[in-house]
């Protein structure tokens, strides 16, 4: 776990990571790489050929880092050797990672650029997170910088139901590099330093340096008494940018990438859903999501600030499709009428919304509503299948890979996770892994937890999606009858509406409750 702390006055805060590559006891016995080999990237004895070749652009991205490399890459220490020898090992992971980067990098090494910082930054995505905008450690970090939530809010990333900007690609890398201009500034641009309070936090690093300081000991990183991670942490990067300066030499497979943007941030202006979105500019709404891993669900953030990353091919044909477009058809809306038990909360949840954007599109002075009035409801335009990226749905999937009997709890009041744990007789750190939460987290009556391994008991359920032949005489009343669920579900989940037919033959996709309705399914 990376753990980083922020002092500054008006940005107090802890950052966490997990790093995907293992630390030096994980790794296989190192082979020497020989000293004719190695090298060092602030060697003065450059060829004449590099020079000439540096006066034309950067071929792809990784000559333009290479170009922009400003550190010392201690090739020669053991711990940096080590990570040189362990990527040369894993051409597929790196084959992985650089492929994956190709959507972002030109974009992070743009803003670094900008910002004259040292290129090698543009490679701590790929030890924070590998590259990966929704990676989510059990520390509660999140996105391809890892930022917790209070580190995030400290450095403006807004965090709420519809949206976390820990994760949005653009304003995550804004706040890494205000947080590497205000570590430089503490650590008079040591950028070991820098690296190594990113990680550990600036209080640790500083309590080290006091440490040696006292003792008559050297206070650069290499000389101080770090967290294991954190003296890992530094010759992680240093050996990943030695193996991007010389690919070759290393046996490192990099992924082509071109040194030019990706993508166009564009501004919307409303709130759009994200299948809409994907529709207008014709692309896939896995790129789209991909692009956009900020938003937490099917649409961008009604309050929010309505930027959305196109790819650049793609953006012209956004924009002129969305001028045609006018916002109150960006998203889809369901006509709910009220029945009696029915509160904000629940409808909601139901429909996947906030009880605010429902009032704000019923112009609701307060949460009373009355049974028989009905209420226009922002909702999802396509099955759940279709936003796979969503935050609810990445859960799912990550729960749906776990073995072992699932179970299906409802937080009743005066729970807590320990307790949960104990009657589902699993342990709290596996509970908050399942359902991607800190075993810390509030909880809250109503939320589905769901466990492994475990019995169900009178207070849990288990859910199964399923593909439905409709048969002869079918109707959505009698369907939703059957599986016991609503007929505005079954529209939702199948993207249709009520004035259309049903036919026989065909499929529908239902998610049921397959303890209760197991006979009913064949």
């Amino acid at each position: 776990m990376v753990h980083k702390n922020f002092t500054m006055a008006l940005l107090a805060a802890t950052v966490g990571a997990c790093s995907p590559i293992p630390t030096k006891d994980a790794l296989p016995e190192r082979e020497p790489i020989p000293a004719q080999e190695t090298s060092n990237t602030q060697s003065t004895d450059t060829p004449t050929l590099v020079a000439t070749e540096e006066s034309l652009p950067p071929e792809n991205i990784w000559d333009r880092l290479r170009r922009g490399f400003q550190l010392n890459h201690h090739t020669s220490d053991p711990r940096v050797e080590d990570y040189i020898a362990y990527f040369s090992r894993n051409e597929g992971y790196m084959a992985r990672v650089t492929q994956r980067a190709r959507r972002y990098i030109f974009h992070v090494a743009e803003a670094l650029d900008q910002a004259n910082m040292p290129l090698e930054l543009a490679l701590l995505p790929i030890v924070e997170s590998a590259y990966d905008p929704f990676a989510y450690s059990h520390a509660r970090a999140s996105g391809m910088w890892q930022f917790i939530p209070s580190t995030g809010r400290s450095l403006g990333l807004q965090q709420n139901w519809w949206y976390d900007g820990r994760r949005d690609v653009h304003e995550s890398t804004r706040a890494a590099i205000k947080y590497f201009n205000y570590l430089t500034e503490r650590f008079d641009g040591d950028w070991e330093l820098v690296l190594a309070a990113y990680n550990s936090g600036e209080g640790t690093v500083r309590r080290a340096i006091e440490r040696n300081r006292r003792k008559g000991l050297g206070t650069r990183f290499w000389d101080l008494k770090l967290p294991r991670e954190t003296r890992h942490y530094v010759p992680q990067l240093l050996a990943l940018a030695e193996v991007v300066s010389h690919p070759e030499q290393y046996q490192v497979p990099l992924h082509d990438v071109a040194n030019q943007p990706y993508y166009v941030r564009v501004d919307v202006g409303s709130q759009i859903g994200l299948a809409q979105a994907a529709d207008l500019a014709e692309i896939e709404i896995e790129e789209l999501y991909l692009l956009n891993p900020g938003y937490n669900r099917w649409a961008t953030d009604p309050n929010g600030n309505h930027q959305l990353l196109i790819p650049i091919d793609s953006h012209q044909q956004f924009e002129s499709a969305l001028k045609l477009l006018p916002k109150n058809q960006r998203v889809t809306w369901q006509h709910y009428t009220i029945v009696r038990g029915d509160t904000l909360s629940t409808i909601a949840r139901d429909y996947q919304t906030t009880v605010s954007a429902i009032r704000e599109a019923n112009k609701l002075r307060n949460n009373n509503i009355r049974a028989g009035t009905t209420l226009l409801i922002p909702s999802a335009s396509g099955p759940a299948g279709q936003y796979a990226y969503a935050l609810d749905q990445r859960v799912r999937h990550r729960q749906s890979s776990e073995h072992g009997q699932k179970t299906r709890y409802t937080v009743q009041p005066g729970d807590s996770l320990w307790a949960i744990a104990r009657k589902l007789k699993v342990s709290v750190k596996a509970l908050a892994s399942w359902n991607s939460m800190a075993p810390s987290d509030t909880l809250r009556p109503g939320r589905i937890l769901v466990a492994y391994g475990s019995t169900p008991d009178n207070n849990s359920r288990t859910t199964r999606k399923v593909s439905y032949r409709v048969r002869s005489g079918d109707s959505l009343y009698r369907i939703a009858s059957k599986f016991s669920i609503r007929i505005d579900d079954i529209l939702r989940w199948n993207k249709l509406t009520k004035s259309k037919y049903l036919q026989p033959g065909q499929r529908l996709t239902l998610f049921v409750d397959s303890a209760g309705n197991q006979r009913k399914l064949f």
